[in-house]
This record gives C-alpha cells, sequence and structure tokens, in this order.
C-alpha cells in the first residue's frame, strides 16, 4: 500500500458551522482513528475501471475509440458491435443500471434539487465550490490544467450543467443526459490524472494521486449534498423523504462517476458524515486558495444583464458575497482573501420567500412539481446571466488537455 501523501493532517481541521452543527444534530461524531487513516490512504487511490479503459483506448488511438465511446453513451453497447472489448467489458459493467436504484426514489430526489432553485445553485456556487478553494492541495490539479487561463465563471457553469443535467426529468435513467454527462466527467477524470501525475512537478509522496478517492468523495457530496443543506439555511424546506432520495441520487451518481462504495451515501445522515469528515480532512488553504477565490469573488461584475447592467452586477457580487460569508464564516472568509464579514442580508430576505414558497408547495395539490418547474426556469436564467452564449461544453475550462 502507498504511503500516505503528507498533505493529510495529523487531526480534522475546522469545518464550516453550518455543516458541523447538523452533523452534531444528526449524531455524526468526528472521524474514529480508522476512519481518518482511510480517508489518508484513499488520497493515493484511483479509479481502476476506468484507467484500464483509458490505457486500452489510448494504446488503440483515441482519434478512434473516443468517438465508439460517445456513440455507447448515446445508443448503447449494442448498437456499436464493432466496439473493441475493453469498452465492451466497461459499458457491461457500468450500462446497466443497479438492482438497488430505486427509479422513483431518484426522480424524487431530482425534484427536490430542482425545487431547490437557484438558491441551491447559489449554495454550489459561493459554499462548494468557492468554498472548496480551500483544499490547497486539490488546487495544484486545478491550475495544472489551466482553470487560471478560463477563469471560475465558466469552470461553474460547466459543473452547473452538469448537476443540471443530473436532476433534469429522466436524467438519470439508461443514457439519459445526466448519465452521459457524469460518464464523460469520468473519462475526463481519468485523462487529468494521467496528465497530471506525469507532469515533473507533481509531487505524488506530498498530494497523492491527483482526482483521487478522498476527493472525488468530497466534490460528490459537495455538488449534490451541501447544497440542499445550504438550501435548509435558506429557508427551503425539504421533507425526510426529500433528503433521503437526494442521498440515494447521490449514491447512483458516485457510482457512475467511479466513486468507491465506501464513499456513497445510503442515507442523508451518512452523506453528511462524508461531508463532515472530507471537509476536516481537505481544508488546508494557502495562496492558491486566495488566486482562486478573489477573482471568483469579482466574476459577477461581467454577468449579463439586459437592463442596469452596472448595478446588478455590483447587486450580484454583493449578494454572493453575502451568502459565502453567511455560511463559511470568517475564517475561511480571510482564508480565501474576501472580507471576513460581509452582512448576510441576501439570507435574511430569501428565508421568508423561501418558506412561503416551501408551505406552498408542501401543501397544495402539485405545488412539488409547480416548484421543481419554477426552480428549473431559475437555473436556466441564472446559466443565462452567468455566461451569455458562451460553450458550456463539459471539461471544456479543461484547456491543457486535448485528448478527451
Amino acid at each position: 500500500m502507498p504511503a500516505i501523501p503528507t498533505r493529510h493532517p495529523d487531526r480534522p481541521g475546522p469545518v464550516p458551522a453550518p455543516v458541523r452543527l447538523l452533523a452534531g444534530a444528526l449524531g455524526v461524531g468526528a472521524p474514529t482513528a480508522a476512519q481518518w487513516q482511510r480517508l489518508g490512504a484513499q488520497l493515493t487511490a484511483g479509479d481502476d475501471p476506468m484507467a484500464a479503459l483509458v490505457e486500452s483506448m489510448t494504446a488503440a488511438g483515441a482519434e478512434t475509440t473516443r468517438p465508439l465511446f460517445d456513440r455507447i453513451l448515446v445508443d448503447g453497447i449494442a448498437a456499436v458491435p464493432e466496439a473493441p472489448e475493453p469498452l465492451r467489458r466497461f459499458f457491461a459493467e457500468f450500462e446497466p443500471i443497479p438492482a438497488w436504484v430505486d427509479p422513483a426514489r431518484i426522480r424524487r430526489g431530482q425534484r427536490a434539487l430542482r425545487r431547490c432553485g437557484a438558491d441551491g445553485m447559489y449554495i454550489a456556487r459561493d459554499v462548494s465550490l468557492m468554498g472548496g478553494y480551500q483544499f490547497s492541495s486539490f488546487n495544484m490539479t486545478l491550475i495544472r490544467t489551466g482553470t487560471l487561463e478560463k477563469g471560475s465563471n465558466k469552470r461553474f457553469a460547466e459543473t452547473m450543467q452538469w448537476a443540471m443535467d443530473v436532476i433534469a426529468d429522466d436524467g438519470l435513467t439508461l443514457r439519459g443526459c445526466g448519465y452521459r454527462a457524469t460518464l464523460r466527467v469520468r473519462l475526463i477524470h481519468e485523462y487529468v490524472r494521467r496528465y497530471v501525475a506525469g507532469l515533473p512537478d507533481w509531487r505524488a509522496a506530498d498530494w497523492g494521486l491527483p482526482v483521487n478517492q478522498t476527493d472525488m468523495a468530497a466534490t460528490l457530496v459537495g455538488a449534490l449534498v451541501a447544497p440542499p443543506v445550504g438550501a435548509l439555511g435558506l429557508g427551503v424546506v425539504l421533507s425526510p423523504r426529500e433528503l433521503e432520495a437526494i442521498a440515494h441520487l447521490t449514491r447512483y451518481v458516485g457510482w457512475l462517476m467511479g466513486v468507491d462504495d465506501e464513499w456513497l451515501p445510503r442515507s442523508f445522515r451518512e452523506a453528511i458524515r462524508i461531508l463532515y469528515h472530507t471537509l476536516g480532512a481537505l481544508s488546508a488553504p494557502d495562496e492558491s486558495s486566495r488566486q482562486l477565490a478573489v477573482p471568483m469573488a469579482d466574476d459577477p461584475l461581467a454577468w449579463h444583464y439586459r437592463a442596469l447592467a452596472g448595478l446588478r452586477r455590483r447587486m450580484a457580487r454583493s449578494q454572493h458575497l453575502s451568502i459565502a460569508s453567511g455560511f463559511l464564516g470568517p475564517r475561511a472568509m480571510r482564508a480565501l482573501g474576501l472580507p471576513a464579514f460581509v452582512l448576510p442580508w441576501y439570507p435574511l430576505v430569501r428565508v421568508p420567500v423561501n418558506l412561503v414558497r416551501s408551505a406552498a408547495a408542501l401543501a397544495l395539490p402539485g405545488g412539488i412539481e409547480r416548484a421543481a418547474a419554477r426552480g428549473g426556469r431559475e437555473h436556466d436564467v441564472l446559466m443565462r446571466t452567468m455566461m451569455g452564449t458562451q460553450d458550456t461544453t463539459i471539461g471544456a475550462s479543461a484547456t491543457a488537455l486535448t485528448v478527451a
């Protein structure tokens, strides 16, 4: 077994108060010694099935095997009889939907995440992604794949597009848009591992493997569990059934993404445990944290508005800083190079609005469906506001990679 990389600390670091309080309320404690050791050991673990596939695709020539991969995602392995054995073997494992997947719970989780609306995506942007820049060793991979050149706005737009595909109606059915997007991201992750790990300045003894299992587990729950948790703090009321459905959806998406079974939540409580433990293991800010977070805080100053653009851009910047400050706290804000305290005016404004909307959604016939449809429209508006007509192709911000 490889040695645990030096980036793994001796003890858990600070965790944002909302996550710590929720973990305590659910009876989730600090990681045991065995759990802590496992978090460190998994910094050297990758995705063996995808690694074997990419090795074979590269040997056979990516110019011929990558189009076959994309055809299989759309049409299925049975429709591509000329696919070589490595592709057939991979899709024989990951095309069939596992017996443990409950389609009704998946759909419930998708509706719940859409019902969080723009506020859920704001949490994903201002708390999960920007707050995640405290993971300095993870930043080492981002910087080496061209993130600085393309910018955080595009990176979040690509991540948001993936999330929108995953939570779309039928997005996770066989060959649905979320299924296809997730397997494409998984392929890109393996190309990133191969590229970054092969760079002469990559310090494996210090940082482990790029896009390793611990990092992927943190990213998974940060993308799909942290946003609804944050939305609860903004007044969006989600039922216990909805929270359990979100955890079930997260488990299936993680399985498709190549996350090992030990990091796939069986319940909402387990999802919070994974979030709590990975945050404590990975949060170690350095200069790269500020290098990535400060430009992201200013991204709204270039967003696309039809009227009163200057005023609305400044308001958007203030709004997103108020969300980040309210959920991350002064310590994290300082570590990210951002103002230690910003009045959390946006959360204060949104809580009563979301409480009323949630009451209507939960009490009125058809309310859940209407709220989910409204949330989907809010996602579309946010994407247009951020990107205008620019491309949001998944993986496009990784400019150093041309093979994927």
